[in-house]
């Protein structure tokens, strides 16, 4: 042995070279497209190994806001840093060449990208990128964004690479579309789902309501007959369970009521009232021994609503406030009047002194059946409440700071009594 190395030549290295680029397509074919973002990631930390670059984005056009978003970054240093600077999103009025290959259609590819001043200055300053490969991406003949190659050192990329990278654009395409139809075949078997549930619980809310009748007439039967012979333990008993029964009642009652607002038939009977005498009625009676609720309201203040409409809505309201207020605290409910848009609203804010609700949960907070982490209850309370306040024409709005509580507000017009 004369202890040489034999080096490969060029064919053996081509040759290297396309067995992996065939190998990084088999792979991509035989990724799980089930979620777009996570099947985007791992398809550009593919191409990434196969064509050696520091970063490949898939570029996603978002319309709602003219913008193409990296909707899969490899998992590289340069592709950290670039959401880390803010550069996975670029709208297409800031320029660049992502946005321009986007627009135009056309193949971009540059060895010197930090002497090409139609770049953006983050590219070749921020991320230090000297060699890109842009590719747009096309399905069915509408061009949905860009696949990206990036490189901190000059000429990386190939013609070989580039014409991968064409092909690959191709197979992202099909990639994408694949788990948007996976998404949205999911979310299609959701919506069925939901809706055969909400059918299946308005029958059974009917059948209930059928059931509970006799129920409620029988227990008034027993007690009428527990007074007249003047059995006191007997009558605390059936005390007990008449309020089981009402508390029955009223759930029966709240899920039909979601099924009014769907169809639109949630119907008003308007009439004068008292808020104040209405708020008070209702602390009253959701006035826990370890919870207490103070009212802070005018003596009374005239209103023209559907009595029964804004008791529901509150004693929802007021109910979720005792629920997440310690023992030994207070919920609040304060009514007040104020002029909004040269009329006058009534205003019962709720607020309790409980963990506060997540940022995360909020936007979600007044869906049917919603139901956060702590929750115990159906989900659908807030969502009857704010549906009860836009009947009247009014609102109901949330304001929380996690862990220090939330304040419910429910605003709705006063309305002249004496029309």
């Amino acid at each position: 042995m004369n202890g040489a190395m034999d080096l490969p030549d060029d064919h053996e290295l081509a040759g290297g070279r396309q067995t992996r680029l065939l190998s990084t397509l088999e792979r991509l074919l035989a990724l799980q497209a089930t979620d777009v973002r996570p099947t985007l990631n791992d398809a550009a930390t593919l191409i990434a190994e196969a064509v050696a670059a520091d970063k490949v984005d898939t570029l996603v056009f978002d319309p709602s806001r003219e913008t193409l978003v990296a909707l899969g970054t490899s998992t590289t240093p340069m592709g950290a840093r670039q959401h880390a600077l803010g550069l996975h999103v670029l709208p297409l009025a800031n320029g660049g060449r992502a946005p321009e290959v986007y627009v135009t259609g056309e193949l971009y590819h540059s060895g010197q990208v930090d002497e090409d001043t139609e770049e953006l200055l983050g590219v070749r300053q921020g991320l230090g990128v000297r060699s890109q490969v842009l590719v747009p991406l096309s399905i069915e003949g509408q061009r949905r964004g860009v696949l990206v190659a990036s490189s901190a050192k000059a000429d990386a990329f190939t013609t070989d690479d580039r014409h991968f990278l064409q092909v690959v654009a191709s197979w992202i395409a099909i990639i994408m579309q694949r788990a948007e139809l996976v998404e949205r075949i999911a979310r299609d078997a959701a919506d069925e789902g939901r809706l055969a549930a909400e059918e299946l619980v308005t029958v059974l809310a009917h059948d209930l309501g059928n059931y509970l009748t006799p129920l409620v007439g029988r227990v008034s039967m027993l007690r009428l007959r527990a007074e007249r012979e003047g059995r006191a333990s007997d009558l605390s008993d059936l005390a007990h369970i008449a309020r089981g029964l009402d508390r029955f009642r009223r759930l029966i009652s709240d899920l039909l009521d979601v099924t009014r607002l769907e169809q639109g038939v949630f119907a008003l009977s308007l009439q004068p009232l008292d808020l104040v005498a209405v708020v008070r009625e209702i602390a009253e009676l959701r006035r826990l021994p370890t919870v207490d609720i103070v009212v802070r309201a005018p003596t009374e203040l005239p209103v023209e609503a559907d009595p029964e409409r804004l008791r529901q809505a509150i004693e929802n309201l007021v109910g979720n406030a005792v629920k997440f207020t310690p023992d030994g605290q207070a919920a609040i409910v304060e009514v007040t009047c104020e002029l909004r848009d040269d009329s006058q609203w009534v205003v019962v804010t709720v607020r309790d002194q409980g963990p506060g609700i997540a940022p995360e949960l909020i936007p979600h907070l007044f869906q049917r059946f919603a139901k956060g982490p702590r929750s115990t209850g159906t989900g659908i309370g807030l969502y009857l409440a704010r549906g009860i306040a836009e009947a009247h024409g009014g609102t109901l709005t949330v304001t929380s700071t996690y862990g220090q509580g939330a304040a419910f507000c429910f605003a709705i017009p006063a309305r002249a009594v004496n029309r």
